[in-house]
């Protein structure tokens, strides 16, 4: 049925329930500040598909939700701890960067406590009204609600990207990352396995896959266009890209700069933490003991260009780069770790005439991560995760989450509810 689902206008209505509006929900507890959160997932699953026993969260433990803006705050990831009788097993455990596993049960802990939250809500369409709300219809499995808001929020996150041209329809043989947990028992059973890519998800892959065979017998291979299997940029002065004062300093960037910015700046977030690396290798160099050959082929600066199927199997097409050679090979299963990209969601036709566009078909967003649209009000659009080509690397990073939910909030709640700082960093990166 269809209704009209709360007579009152509420504050903000946040789109996606990810880690970052989680966060935006549990900080949104100190303000008097109506809202209601809602996702299409039937309840918060981060990154299922690669939840693998013995990986790690590639930040600290504080980024969770909260805590680099409201330390004391109730949803704290010490907080969790004191609540699940863990901190003195954490205490002895030593280290900054958690189980992903348990940064997961850590985030449905959160949501657990949050009313507003609503799952299995999967949001249709978005209009705007004459008196310059939006209205929001949402789709859930009992009826279908409208609801009006002055601001939304959209943390929709990325989507998993496989080129066009490699995408298989109805293929069951080439599939991204992303579903690797739900699918590895069919590539475990193939007789040959490919991995494509060179970050952080190829390896614990690649890596995950190593350490099954001996019991399979697959022969397995790892590809990438990079120029290496190379380490992520882990240097102290280095993870000072991840702040908020290199994101001011970015964003007043042109926009070309920005481009060409990033795209050498891969190694901040895509390539592999020293650990996994160190794992695979001693693996490999174990393997090898006696002069054994395991079934194993790694190679860089190699592109896949085509994926054909074939009766049964898939035939790669591949590309050296330096040597400008091709070559084919065939091989059962695929797996794509060729990362996410940004989209702009089908819900968002209602107001398409109103958002402003650059000429990439990107949206374009102020520093205060506004959507900016052609009309002017005091009603917005705002985006979390979704500006890495206006704010920088920082954009997808767990541990700028909570402050960029405080931005949002005390610009929703029209007063500085929660204290941020100007300088952060010992470096300075402009002039």
């Amino acid at each position: 049925m269809d209704g009209l689902a709360a007579k009152q206008i509420l504050d903000v209505i946040g789109i996606g329930i990810g880690p970052f509006n989680l966060g935006l929900a549990a900080l949104m507890e100190k303000t008097e500040c109506t809202a209601m959160f809602f996702d299409k997932k039937s309840r918060f699953e981060w990154h299922p598909g690669m939840l693998l026993e013995g990986t790690s969260l590639q930040v600290p433990f504080m980024a969770d939700t909260v805590t680099m803006v409201d330390p004391t705050s109730r949803f704290s990831f010490l907080n969790y701890l004191h609540e699940q009788n863990r901190l003195y097993q954490f205490y002895f455990l030593e280290k900054f960067h958690i189980p992903r596993n348990e940064y997961n049960h850590y985030c449905q802990w959160v949501a657990g406590q949050i009313p507003q939250l609503r799952f299995a809500s999967e949001v249709e369409n978005i209009e705007r009204t004459e008196e310059g709300y939006y209205r929001v219809t949402v789709n859930s499995s009992a009826e279908r609600s409208i609801y009006e808001t002055r601001h939304i929020v959209l943390g929709i996150g990325t989507k998993p990207h496989i080129p066009e041209k490699l995408c298989q329809e109805n293929s069951d043989r080439i599939f991204h990352s992303s579903e690797y947990m739900m699918k590895r028992d069919k590539a475990t059973e193939a007789d040959s396995v490919t991995v494509i890519g060179s970050g952080q998800s190829a390896a614990e892959i690649f890596y995950d896959l190593l350490t099954r065979q001996p019991e399979h017998a697959y022969q397995l291979s790892w590809y990438t266009r990079s120029k290496g299997f190379y380490p992520m940029e882990y240097s102290k002065l280095g993870l000072e890209h991840f702040s908020p004062d290199y994101t001011k300093y970015f964003y007043q960037l042109p926009k070309k700069k920005k481009e060409g910015i990033l795209a050498n700046q891969a190694l901040l977030y895509k390539g592999i933490s020293f650990s996994t690396i160190s794992e695979i290798y001693d693996l490999l160099y174990e393997r090898t003991v006696g002069g054994t050959k395991p079934n194993i082929h790694l190679q860089a600066l190699t592109e896949l260009v085509s994926a054909e199927e074939c009766q049964g199997y898939l035939r790669l097409s591949l590309y050296q780069h330096e040597q400008e050679t091709s070559s084919q090979i065939d091989t059962d299963i695929v797996i794509m770790a060729t990362g996410y990209r940004p989209y702009i969601p089908d819900f968002l036709k209602g107001i398409e005439s109103l958002l402003e566009l650059d000429e990439n078909g990107q949206l374009q967003i102020t520093e205060n991560y506004k959507v900016k649209t052609k009309s002017e009000g005091g009603h917005h659009v705002f985006i979390q995760n979704g500006e890495l080509h206006t704010h920088g690397v920082g954009a997808p990073d767990l541990g700028l989450g909570a402050y960029r939910s405080a931005t949002i909030i005390n610009q929703i709640a029209g007063e500085k509810v929660y204290k941020t700082y100007e300088k952060n960093i010992f470096q300075q990166f402009g002039m």
